[in-house]
């Protein structure tokens, strides 16, 4: 029978083939080292390893590893969060934060609103922010204004992809939080408020004159 230190010089050279193996704390070293890979067939085990492994922290790891590859794996993301962990879940949303997917972008928005945790609820406002989606962008701007704190910060730091006056008066504002987390993210993108300075006002649009 091979020793511990075999087994683990073998890992460091071959990790694919600890995969599939029976101690869980291999498995995940193995697919640690692989992090990186665009190998058509480390990914599909990845996949696999996101599906169907037993331990949920070998799934969150291969969903990362799944979201730094160049491969199209989306719609295998995508079912995954359907998974009962919440680390896997938050594992998955952070993926698809990556890949700069349309087709995330309507279940992330979901989650944004609607995830289990807060942790989940932040982590799909920061993939929003890091997929830069123009139809996230309304969603941002209402969490940024209402959503809980942890929300609204994040928030703030996703809306600094954006561009426009809508942008800058949203930021404005959560300069002005209740929360101290949140105004201290604002501020650091717009500055800290002084007791002359004003948040910017959105021009109403110019009503059409009526015809005569």
């Amino acid at each position: 029978m091979a020793s511990l230190r075999d087994r683990l010089t073998k890992l460091l050279d071959e990790p694919e083939t600890f995969l599939d193996d029976g101690d869980s704390d291999l498995r995940r070293l193995a697919v640690s080292l692989l992090a990186g890979s665009s190998d058509p067939d480390v990914i599909n085990r990845f996949c696999e390893m996101l599906s169907h492994d037993r331990d949920p922290r070998i799934r969150a790891e291969a969903a990362e590893c799944i979201g730094l590859s160049r491969l199209d794996r989306t719609e295998t993301l995508l079912a995954a969060l359907d998974d009962p962990e919440e680390v896997v879940v938050e594992a998955v949303v952070t993926a698809l934060g990556e890949r700069n997917d349309e087709r995330a972008v309507a279940p992330l928005i979901d989650l944004a609103y609607n995830g289990s945790t807060k942790l989940i609820r932040e982590s799909a406002v920061a993939a929003l922010g890091a997929n830069g989606h123009i139809d996230a962008l309304p969603v941002l701007l209402d969490l940024v204004a209402s959503g809980p704190p942890q929300v609204r910060r994040r928030s703030v730091v996703a809306l600094t992809v954006f561009d426009g006056d809508e942008v800058e008066t949203a930021l404005r504002a959560a300069a002005r939080d209740t929360n101290p987390m949140v105004r201290e993210a604002a501020e650091m993108v717009v500055g800290r408020p002084t007791p002359e300075w004003e948040p910017l006002e959105l021009s109403a649009p110019a009503k059409k004159e009526s015809e005569t």
